[in-house]
């Protein structure tokens, strides 16, 4: 009974025109001293996939031949022997049921697990007594699962905390690589890559350290890539900056001062005038300022994440005659004002 039909794939050719093949050249090439080998296709194999052990240059005298589990013939680990006259085949103790042979030679594996790793031997019997064998080698991949990351700390705060990253689950013979905001992890004296690349921690995170960590994991048959884990690193208040610049202002012109610090979550802001408490406010606006407001702006950033605080002053002078007005025109007002007086 023939094996079901194999699913297409790109790059390959499917294990009828293999077989075909083979035993075309089997039966057409003239005797060869060439030394009976065998090919695995594929050599790595999916789990449930087959593979083809592909038997080349079977001697033209056989008689028959047996294939047996491991890289020596023993009788207690033989699958199956054929007889090439009345194409007899005899299953033995490793035959598990999903192996078929064919004609010239060759064992076809279906449904293969993990357990059917390892080496094959076919041993080709001659008439002249003087037998042949060749082994034959291929693994079994497990299709790999979605991977997940599991950490210890998503809200970690700027040079105090440390983060591990565990690319779950743990699984033999597998590569797991890292990626940072869709980049390959970039080499730093602060990163560490433990348990088999599985690990990843951070050491005294950084700002920068900030986004999109993923896990990848990879085998000679798959791939897979997790989810992304967003790492949100609190950090600030930086110290405030007070805009803008100018510190010296004319009586009767509005004060209008902003005040921004780098944080995360964002600052809360307060301001102080001469030591005294103004507003909880990012702005701070006086309209038509007189030199009575002169003096010491502070402004408070505040960090409710961690803790922290930071202040800038600015010192403001009001000073000068009101805007609009030059000296001449302060002059005549003046001037007026006494004629007014004298008139009186």
């Amino acid at each position: 009974m023939g094996p079901p039909s194999a699913p297409p794939c790109r790059m390959c050719i499917p294990w009828k025109e293999v077989l075909l093949t083979a035993s075309l050249l089997t039966f057409w090439n003239p005797p060869t001293t060439a030394q009976l080998t065998i090919e695995s296709r594929p050599f790595n194999v999916a789990e449930g996939k087959e593979v083809l052990l592909l038997a080349h240059n079977l001697p033209q005298n056989t008689l028959g031949f047996s294939w047996y589990k491991g890289e020596r013939v023993d009788a207690k680990r033989l699958i199956v022997a054929y007889v090439m006259e009345t194409q007899q085949t005899t299953p033995g103790p490793a035959h598990s049921g999903r192996e078929t042979v064919y004609s010239n030679a060759s064992l076809l594996i279906q449904n293969v697990t993990q357990n059917d790793t390892g080496s094959y031997t076919l041993q080709a019997i001659k008439e002249d007594l003087v037998n042949e064998e060749a082994t034959g080698w291929f693994w079994v991949y497990p299709e790999l699962p979605k991977p997940y990351i599991t950490s210890n700390n998503s809200n970690p705060v700027e040079d105090k905390d440390a983060v591990n990253f565990t690319c779950e689950p743990d699984i033999h013979s597998t590569t797991y690589l890292w990626w940072v905001n869709n980049q390959s992890l970039l080499v730093s004296p602060r990163l560490q890559l433990s348990n088999g690349n599985r690990t990843l921690t951070l050491l005294s995170v950084k700002r920068n350290d900030a986004g999109a960590y993923e896990c990848e994991i990879q085998n000679p048959v798959s791939a897979n890539l997790s989810d992304p884990v967003i790492l949100n690193v609190l950090y600030g208040p930086d110290v405030p900056i007070i805009s803008p610049s100018n510190s010296n202002y004319r009586p009767g012109e509005n004060l209008n001062l902003s005040c921004h610090a780098a944080s995360n979550p964002p600052a809360q802001y307060s301001w102080f005038v001469n030591g005294t408490f103004q507003q909880s406010t990012q702005e701070l606006f006086i309209a038509n300022i007189t030199v009575n407001n002169s003096g010491s702006y502070m402004c408070q950033a505040h960090n409710s994440a961690t803790g922290l605080n930071r202040t800038t002053v600015m010192m403001i002078t009001v000073s000068g005659s009101a805007p609009g007005l030059s000296a001449v025109a302060t002059v005549s007002i003046m001037i007026g004002v006494l004629a007014r007086v004298a008139l009186l």
